[in-house]
Parts: structure tokens; C-alpha cells; sequence
């Protein structure tokens, strides 16, 4: 479904990925990993148009989006939960999850009523501020506005952040369900375990290129991969 081949990504003179290839096949979880600075989050800025690739191809579905505006991307099928959630607090819940669907020109009920199902919680509180939510209300706002666009791939950048344990654990058990309901999930996670745990497969990335790519089980008991990201002695990413 989509398919990156030879993407660089520079800021000025600094080279934040280095000619990455990679696929996500329709269907599938797919995680990049990696350490803060490994260049996830400027692969994902970049897929969305975010930030303007230096070389290389991106298609979906066939198609070259690269160089596309982030308007035009969005209304071809794909959408970016941003890092740190960036809901609009002054607006309602039911507000931020309309701004998700700007594009569109149909009725909004039925995705509207999906994205309760999903998170009764927002349901609970359809008329209260999102920046009053807690931060685990907030992701799932986050998530639940790139869901009303439609998208055929859904890209989510450090779900995890800042988030409780017990939150986490209820964030990727909703990754999983989106994903059983048809979505193609792009993740960039730090939290490694959960990240390779919900992955059909994974890719490492280290200082702007991959360095390991396999399925997520076959990632999890790599040797270099426990060693660097897995390790008992690790402290929790999901929590700072």
C-alpha cells in the first residue's frame, strides 16, 4: 500500500535519514524503532508532506505523493496523529473530531458514532474542552480526529508519550482494534516492547537509516535488538 524507496531528509546541512526504503503492506502494523534523533518522526513528517523529501520516491497505492502538498495527501488516504497528541484544547471533543474530517462533504454521524464505539470515553464527555481531558483522553482524541478523514493509512508518532503504564497498555490494545477493523497502521514508537508486541513487522532505524527490518516476533528476539531497545534493566519508555 505504500511504498518508500530511497528518502533523505535534511534540515539545513544535517542529514536526518539517509536513504531509507521501506513498505507497509495494506492490512498490517508496521513500527519503526529506534532511539530519540534516529529520524522516525522526519520519515512520517515527510510521508505527510510535512517536510519536503531531498530525494527519493513515496507512493500509495501506486501512486508518487512526494512533493504533494499535506492537503492533497490527506484527501489520497493517509493521516498523521502527531507527537504529543496537539488537540485543540479550547474547542469540544466533538469539535476536534469535525476539524478531522475538513475535507469532507458528507454526513459525519456515522464516523462520528464509529469513533464512540471506539472510545466510549469521549462519548462521556462530547461537550467538554479537550484541554481539560487527561493526557490518555487526549491520544485517543488525537486518534479519533485522523480516524473521521477516512484514511486508508493511519501514521501515529509516539503514542505512548508521556503516558501511564496501565494507559499504554489501553492505547495499543485500541491500535490493535483499528488495525482488526481495516486500517494500515504506520507506528514510530520508542517504546519498543509494545511497539514489536502489536507489529506484523518492524524497522530499525539508528542516526537516519534502518539497520534491521523482520516481522515484529522476529525483532523482539533478535539479540542486538534486546540488547539495545528490550533490555530488563531498560526503564519504561512510555513513562517521563
Amino acid at each position: 500500500m505504500l511504498e518508500v524507496k530511497d528518502l533523505s531528509v535534511s534540515y539545513g546541512g544535517i542529514k536526518a535519514v539517509k536513504n531509507i526504503s521501506f513498505q507497509v503492506p495494506k492490512g498490517e502494523i508496521v513500527t519503526l524503532i529506534g532511539a530519540n534523533g534516529a529520524g522516525k518522526s522526519s520519515t512520517l513528517r515527510s510521508i505527510v508532506g510535512l517536510v519536503k523529501p531531498k530525494t527519493g520516491s513515496i507512493k500509495l497505492n501506486g501512486n508518487e505523493i512526494a512533493g504533494k502538498t499535506p492537503e492533497q495527501i490527506v484527501s489520497q488516504g493517509i493521516t498523521l496523529v502527531p507527537e504529543g497528541r496537539r488537540v485543540f484544547a479550547d474547542l469540544t471533543v466533538l469539535e476536534n473530531l469535525k476539524i478531522g474530517a475538513y475535507m469532507r462533504k458528507d454526513s459525519l454521524e456515522e464516523d462520528i458514532n464509529w469513533c464512540y464505539d471506539l472510545f466510549p470515553r469521549l462519548k462521556e464527555r462530547n461537550w467538554q474542552l479537550a484541554g481539560t481531558l487527561s493526557g490518555g483522553e487526549q491520544q485517543m482524541l488525537a486518534i479519533a480526529r485522523a480516524l473521521m478523514s477516512r484514511p486508508d493509512i493511519i501514521m501515529m508518532d509516539e503514542p505512548s508519550l508521556g503516558l501511564a503504564p496501565i494507559v499504554v497498555k489501553g492505547v495499543f490494545d485500541i491500535i490493535r482494534e483499528i488495525n482488526k477493523q481495516g486500517k494500515t497502521i504506520l507506528l514510530v514508537e520508542q517504546n519498543a516492547n509494545m511497539a514489536l508486541r502489536a507489529a506484523h513487522h518492524g524497522y530499525v532505524m539508528e542516526t537516519g537509516t534502518i539497520t534491521l527490518s523482520g516481522t515484529g516476533e522476529e525483532l523482539e528476539s533478535n539479540e542486538s535488538v534486546k540488547a539495545a531497545y528490550l533490555g530488563k534493566n531498560k526503564k519504561n519508555n512510555a513513562v517521563r
